[in-house]
């Protein structure tokens, strides 16, 4: 019999569910677009007020972890908490929480990974520097390429380290949303 996920240690999760990157899929978007409508039709109009697809797999083009990444924006703290219950309630689980943030995921069976594993990063509005760095990589393709071939090099030696590749890539990640942000702001 398998042991709960809840009752995994960090290291156990890590390795039943590695880092692992596949060549981009055009399904991605469409993975991302009714996971989207799901989420959208659990949560009363008022608390949601920005949704997005963020991390590689919102990127054409470049390999990335067979993960979509959703961010989704609320207004304040109690609809950042309302929206958890719904959700809790509906099939997804809670990977982390911290003031103004919650990441969950759904996916993530005892078995490994299910055919379509989503991550939700719950944010207050405005806190969106995800949106910067995939907005830049999408417009600067050469950039978004030395991103892929970054993490191409990190995967083997963090397979079943989520802490460190997400570590070793945050100086990458730092200095392109930086760049999307000036970029965005002379744009605007």
């Amino acid at each position: 019999m398998s042991k709960n996920l809840e009752a995994m240690s960090l290291e156990e999760l890590w390795k039943l569910f590695p880092i692992f990157l596949v060549a981009h899929k055009e399904d991605w978007k469409l993975w991302y677009e009714e996971e989207k409508d799901a989420i959208l039709s659990l949560l009363p109009s008022d608390l949601a007020v920005r949704i997005n697809h963020i991390g590689s797999t919102a990127v054409p083009r470049i390999w990335a972890k067979d993960i979509v990444d959703i961010m989704l924006e609320v207004k304040d703290c109690c609809a950042l908490k309302r929206v958890k219950e719904l959700l809790l309630a509906n099939g997804w689980r809670c990977m982390n929480e911290s003031e103004g943030r919650i990441v969950l995921n759904k996916g993530y069976t005892e078995a490994g990974f299910a055919e379509r594993v989503f991550h939700l990063h719950l944010r207050l509005y405005g806190d969106c520097d995800e949106l910067y760095f995939r907005d830049y990589l999408c417009r600067h393709p050469e950039i978004a390429k030395d991103y892929e071939r970054l993490k191409l090099s990190l995967w083997k030696n963090f397979e079943h380290n989520r802490d460190g590749y997400t570590e070793a890539k945050t100086d990458f990640i730092r200095q392109y949303t930086e760049l999307g942000k000036s970029e965005s702001a002379r744009i605007n």
